[in-house]
């Protein structure tokens, strides 16, 4: 399970033009699921993503999370992220989960999320084709994947 967060001053997913959801100050949260995730790799990476000190304290240091500040989480599922490039100029998704074992797993995913963070979660809709718009605060990119615990 792959996430690239992404901490923003806001950010929204829209569909059709119309937005779906947004937050504010939080956290944007590509997430990608690949054929061997399972909910070990989920109760890892969702601790791990609210825990991750990656806003400011008083003094400016990267120091609180985004649960310590009381930041929101805006969750898109993302396959692409699963892509293999080593080969040829078209991307592969062999390794990207299917709808069938993705769907479960990214809703246990923002479940697990509301649990951690005590409140809900923001989404986009799994499958549909979404624009998603951020300020990106910092910048300060992070790319977490679960199959690297070390």
């Amino acid at each position: 399970m792959k996430a690239v967060l992404q901490r923003v001053s806001s950010a929204s997913v829209s569909i059709n033009g119309i937005i779906h959801s947004k937050i504010d100050n939080g956290l944007l949260i590509l997430l990608g699921i690949e054929t061997l995730d399972d909910e070990n790799d989920i109760n890892w990476l969702t601790q791990k993503i609210t825990s991750m000190r990656i806003f400011s304290d008083p003094d400016g240091k990267m120091n609180v999370s985004v649960k310590d500040i009381g930041g929101e989480l805006l969750i898109v599922s993302q396959f692409t992220l699963h892509a293999l490039t080593a080969k040829g100029n078209r991307p592969s998704f062999i390794t990207a989960a299917r709808p069938e074992q993705a769907i479960p797993l990214y809703q246990k995913f923002i479940q697990e999320c509301d649990l951690l963070m005590e409140k809900e979660s923001r989404t986009g809709v799994f499958g549909a084709d979404m624009q998603v718009s951020l300020i990106n605060d910092g910048p300060v990119t992070i790319i977490i994947d679960s199959k690297n615990r070390i």
